[in-house]
């Protein structure tokens, strides 16, 4: 089992920063791939970036150039760096983590509870 824990969410206004977390603990694998989803009311669930356990990232063309994933694998933990946020990153966050996942066909084994992250406008 692994317990995946967001944090960092919160409100902040357009062409704002935050900066997500995510602590993996429990039977953690050297190789894997993390994500960060984005679900908002309304609309369909987004896969917005992936991490490889190697370093290699991938983004949705939607937060290209504007989100950085990283990773620090002595710790177990992801980040999400969120800068120009725009009212449409508002969305609930999930951290996922998946066990010998390749980025083009990224299906989580497990998720965390989310972070809600809100932009004003």
């Amino acid at each position: 089992q692994v317990q995946l824990v967001e944090s960092g969410g919160g409100l902040v206004q357009a062409g704002g920063s935050l900066r997500l977390s995510c602590a993996a603990s429990g039977s953690i694998w050297s190789i894997n791939v993390m994500g960060w989803y984005r679900q908002a009311p309304g609309r369909q669930r987004e896969l917005v970036a992936t991490i490889t356990s190697g370093g290699s990232e991938n983004y949705a063309d939607s937060v290209k150039g504007r989100f950085t994933a990283s990773r620090d694998n002595a710790k177990g933990t992801v980040y999400l760096q969120m800068n120009s946020l725009k009212p449409e990153d508002t969305a609930v966050y999930y951290c996922t983590y998946c066990i010998g996942c390749v980025v083009e066909e990224y299906e989580p084994d497990y998720w965390g509870q989310g972070t809600q992250v809100t932009v004003s406008s």
